[in-house]
């Protein structure tokens, strides 16, 4: 195994905090030294700690989960793009993502009978917002295959449990 598959053992400490952190994170305005509270350490150390296991890949991102449909965005929508092959995917898909209705926007090859390699996941209010963004997507990127599916509920979403 290369370092990158190893498995890693983790301290008592390390463990304490990927704990704190799989579920919600104390909603106050010293959720760092809350979760230190909790853990015996100092809010210093969580901190740390934190960015030593981000650092080694042990955790990959840290970011909030936004429930869109309970902060009033109840239509969503997958779209999938065709981008041509004489076109920068990349900055096609930096272009889309800096779009404030955008939470998702990640490149995949396409295979077989299925064209589309760019996702993008649209939020709006109404169904009519998110095709207003498509439209308004196609004239700022010149992209004009796609296919839309609106959402029909949000599926319960969960953070990993490893401790």
């Amino acid at each position: 195994m290369d370092e990158n598959t190893s498995p890693v053992s983790f301290t008592e400490q390390e463990k304490n905090i990927l704990h704190a952190l799989q579920g919600s994170i104390p909603l106050t305005l010293t959720p760092f030294a809350d979760i230190a509270a909790q853990t015996g350490m100092d809010e210093a150390q969580v901190i740390d700690l934190i960015k030593t296991m981000k650092s080694k890949g042990y955790i990959r991102r840290f970011g909030a989960t936004l429930r869109h449909q309970k902060a009033g965005y109840s239509a969503n929508a997958m779209v999938a793009w065709y981008v041509e092959d004489d076109q920068d995917i990349q900055a096609v898909g930096k272009q889309m993502a800096a779009r404030p209705e955008i939470s998702h926007c990640y490149d995949r090859t396409n295979c077989m009978d299925w064209p589309y390699n760019m996702y993008t996941m649209i939020h709006g209010k109404t169904q009519e917002d998110c095709l207003r963004v498509v439209q308004e997507l196609i004239q700022e990127t010149g992209v004009t295959q796609y296919d839309l599916l609106f959402s029909i509920k949000e599926l319960k979403k969960t953070s990993m449990r490893y401790f």
